[in-house]
């Protein structure tokens, strides 16, 4: 075996073992009042770094955006999970929009892409863990799991729309936190 090779098996081996610990024992949530705004603001650098050249990634935060109590680290991995596997389904290039905005009860964040979407076969089991349509070197099947139930234990719910070379959507919701009002 090429040393390249060997670090390539390393590096996935240990991905797959963070993805195992994370799916396989429930965390301690660091919940905080966050404005998912400021975020994604401080997540847009790496962002952009993650993704190729041809990809236009277009971040819209939303106007008069509520606040969600959130951990922010838990909701920053399910942001970069999204991203990152609509990264892979954009191989030639195309849109990813990031975009927040707040609704009714609850503050959301909505993910779209314009790459190769899920086929209907598919789309009911990409929640299952270690489902995956990817390579072993690519993906293990957990992060979407992980991202499930991340979202779960936050309150909220994940909510997918794709069609077959369309492209895919993910709206995360989460519960607004009601502004306390003081009454004197």
């Amino acid at each position: 075996l090429k040393m390249g090779e060997i670090n390539k098996a390393a590096a996935w081996a240990v991905a797959l073992t963070r993805q195992l610990l994370a799916f396989g024992r429930r965390q301690v949530l660091v919940s905080e009042v966050l404005d998912l705004n400021d975020v994604l603001a401080n997540m847009e650098k790496m962002l952009r770094r993650l993704i190729s050249e041809d990809i236009e990634l277009v971040i819209v935060q939303g106007e008069s955006l509520g606040r969600a109590r959130t951990d922010r680290g838990q909701i920053e991995q399910v942001i970069l999970n999204l991203v990152l596997n609509a990264r892979d389904a954009m191989p030639y290039g195309g849109e990813l929009m990031v975009a927040t905005e707040s609704l009714d009860s609850t503050v959301n964040v909505e993910i779209s892409d314009n790459g190769v979407g899920i086929p209907p076969d598919h789309l009911r089991k990409i929640f299952d863990p270690f489902f995956t349509t990817k390579t072993t070197s690519r993906g293990t099947g957990l992060g979407l799991a992980v991202s499930y139930g991340i979202i779960r234990e936050h309150a909220g719910q994940i909510r997918v729309e794709s069609a077959v070379g369309r492209g895919t959507t993910f709206r995360l919701e989460f519960p607004a936190v009601r502004k306390e009002v003081n009454v004197t």
